[in-house]
């Protein structure tokens, strides 16, 4: 059924998804409203909720461990599953506590707090809504969000909400740094100088987008979000000490198929994961692998997560990015067409997460 269509009861969901919108209080609204039955509108389709799971590990790698063996783990890990955690990663630890404290804090502020930041005006770089694709994607996610646009040009203090204006940007600068520094990890994997990708403006963009999961009474019909791979370069994920996170694996047990792979939280680990478009300027090689994050089944806590999403600054509308001269040869043909990062993400907003794979649009015949 089309997001406009009627059902056989007169079910509007198009009607429901805007009086839902037009709360502007997100889905804690609901849990604050005492719901004890998850509203159709997030009600996704079995096969999408698939338990399928292997007891695959994703890979931590210790920053601190000598370079050749560093890159080695690196590569190893951006050319198979896409996904590692990091530790000994240089953001103290007191700034990822602080960080996290400060997204509980403004999601758990009254609804009045929270009104004036509601918003999907995409010109706004302080954007809090449930579901940026509430209109688009199948089916909405249990799950509200804080978006930043954190650098280049970062907003004035005073636009930032109160709960996060002290910790936010330090924060967004320091990861940044870290992705600087993982970046010249993967260009070194991928035989290239270290500083390769970091002149190419992979880090030159940053939004940071704090979600909020909270609890669930219904966690068997929806999910926090939605199976996708991530529409950047290089993502840095702060995640608390709750499960939720899954990855999706190939698993060969006598036959081929994929399964979803937890991704446990290590206390003081970031977890990094490849981008689409890392995927893209690889010709392949590196994957940008499918994740998801199941809803959250604590009856009494949120479940929060911080996303740091690099990408190449914006403003420059003409830069094109396509797969990379070294990467593409006689044996290795180029796989996707060249496209600017502006055009990307429009065509992945314009989908949402409706669980196609945004790639699939730039291949080549």
């Amino acid at each position: 059924m089309s997001a406009t269509a009627k059902g056989e009861a007169g079910y509007d969901r198009r009607q429901e998804l805007q009086a839902f919108d037009d709360t502007k209080a997100g889905v804690k609204g609901l849990v604050d409203a005492g719901v004890t039955t998850v509203p159709p509108i997030f009600h996704h389709p079995p096969d999408s909720l698939s338990t399928s799971s292997t007891a695959a590990t994703i890979p931590v790698i210790d920053l601190s461990g000598s370079r050749p063996d560093v890159v080695g783990q690196v590569r190893a890990a951006a050319e198979t599953v896409g996904f590692f955690q990091v530790v000994s990663h240089g953001v103290r630890a007191g700034l990822l506590a602080e960080m996290l404290a400060s997204v509980r804090r403004f999601h758990e502020s009254p609804a009045e707090a929270k009104t004036p930041y509601y918003t999907r005006d995409l010109a706004r770089k302080v954007r809090f809504n449930s579901n940026f694709d509430l209109f688009q994607s199948p089916a909405a996610n249990w799950r509200d969000t804080l978006f930043c646009q954190a650098f280049p040009d970062p907003p004035e203090l005073e636009e930032l909400p109160a709960a996060v204006r002290d910790v936010l940007l330090e924060y967004g600068d320091a990861v940044r740094r870290l992705a600087v520094r993982v970046l010249e990890l993967v260009s070194e994997a991928m035989g290239l100088a270290p500083g390769r990708l970091g002149k190419m403006g992979c880090a030159d963009g940053l939004s940071v987008v704090s979600n909020y999961y909270p609890p669930c009474p219904q966690p068997h019909l929806t999910l926090g979000t939605s199976r996708h791979s991530d529409p950047a370069f290089l993502t840095v994920l702060l995640q608390d000490d709750m499960a939720g996170l899954q990855v999706l694996v190939d698993v060969e047990d006598g036959e081929k198929r994929s399964a979803w792979a937890d991704v446990p939280p290590v206390p003081g680990a970031l977890v990094i994961n490849v981008g689409d478009l890392l995927q893209l300027v690889s010709n392949g090689r590196l994957k940008s692998v499918e994740h998801r994050v199941v809803a959250n089944r604590s009856r009494d806590r949120a479940r929060i997560s911080v996303a740091a999403f690099f990408n190449a600054d914006l403003r420059r509308k003409t830069a094109v990015y396509g797969p990379i001269e070294e990467q593409v040869s006689s044996s290795a043909p180029p796989l996707y067409r060249s496209i600017t990062v502006g055009e990307f993400l429009s065509h992945y907003d314009g989908k949402g997460l409706d669980g196609r794979p945004a790639l699939d649009h730039l291949l080549l015949p």
